[in-house]
């Protein structure tokens, strides 16, 4: 394979989609692919490398390849443990895809590589320390210190969805009870509209959902005609939401929080009411500087971005 190119790759393996992209060394996009997951059959390996192969036929030359994948990837790129990914469990992505591509290969965490990206390219450039919170079906994250990804001692860091925040609260996709991410995910703000109408109280959520099962975007449709009954609770969720964010703020002191996922599609109807509940839950806060909450800048792109910007620590050079 070409080396030299100052071309990397990176894949970024979601639920609903395997998006790559090839940035050159200023960063820049010179080649994406997008697949919908089912359209990749045959595996995460296959799935991968199909994309790979794809982008190199239009970029031509590559020097590395960046993974992202959701779940417990191991500091030797090996996907130790992927709850949402069927059949996924101690694979060694890095070796097989180094096999298959003849290329150096980083494998990382998604919301990890989302993170480098955001931290490189989109809303956290030029910060040192910062964090990045995924708010979708669950919670993902990454932890930004001394301008670097935070992985912890085996690479398995910033599982930040799965802290408990009350212990009676509801249960969790993992298994556990009372989450951060069992009462301020996607899912979560889709079942407190759904309770509204099961109590009677949602009627213009019900009227805006027509009959389907309630989701945190009928809530959020509601919420924007005015009701007075959506825009309470998103209220509630909002609180949910900053609980969770004046916690991990006053663990790791961040300059900003970058907030990505579906629910940042709301815009200020959510980051609001998040940022006046975050203000009441924040230890000291008129005694320390400002932390701002801003929306991530770079959407469906940040993993596979951020993924090809790791991509490059291990570029070999041509002997």
């Amino acid at each position: 394979m070409s080396r030299g190119s100052g071309i990397t790759i990176g894949i970024d393996i979601g639920g609903t989609k395997v998006l790559g992209i090839a940035i050159d060394a200023n960063g820049e996009i010179v080649g994406q692919h997008r697949v919908p997951s089912e359209v990749a059959t045959g595996g995460v390996e296959a799935a991968i490398t199909t994309v790979f192969e794809r982008l190199l036929n239009e970029v031509g030359v590559a020097d590395a390849v960046g993974v992202g994948i959701a779940g417990l990837v191991d500091f030797e790129g090996r996907m130790r443990f992927g709850p949402n990914l069927a059949d996924v469990l101690e694979l060694s992505v890095r070796d097989q895809m180094e096999a298959a591509t003849g290329l150096p290969v980083t494998v990382d965490n998604d919301a990890n590589a989302a993170g480098y990206g955001e931290l490189l390219f989109g809303a956290l450039e030029g910060c040192r320390h910062a964090l990045m919170v995924t708010l979708g079906t669950g919670i993902g994250g990454a932890i930004i210190v001394n301008g670097e990804v935070f992985r912890g001692a085996n690479g398995f860091a910033a599982e930040i969805g799965h802290f408990t925040v009350r212990a009676d609260g509801p249960l969790c996709a993992c298994g556990e009870r009372g989450h951060w991410e069992a009462i301020a995910c996607g899912n979560a703000l889709g079942r407190m509209g759904a309770d509204a109408v099961a109590d009677g109280d949602g009627a213009a959520i019900a009227a805006v959902a027509a009959g389907a099962p309630v989701t945190g975007h009928h809530v959020a449709d509601a919420a924007r005609l005015g009701d007075r009954e959506a825009l309470a609770i998103i209220d509630e969720f909002a609180d949910n939401v900053a609980l969770g964010l004046a916690g991990l703020a006053n663990i790791f002191d961040p300059e900003a929080i970058a907030i990505a996922g579906g629910l940042v599609e709301m815009g200020d109807l959510l980051l609001e009411p998040v940022r006046a509940a975050f203000a009441r839950h924040l230890e000291g806060l008129a005694h320390r500087p400002h932390i701002r909450i801003m929306p991530a800048a770079l959407g469906e792109r940040a993993g596979a971005m951020g993924a090809a910007a790791q991509a490059r620590r291990v570029i070999r050079q041509p002997s």
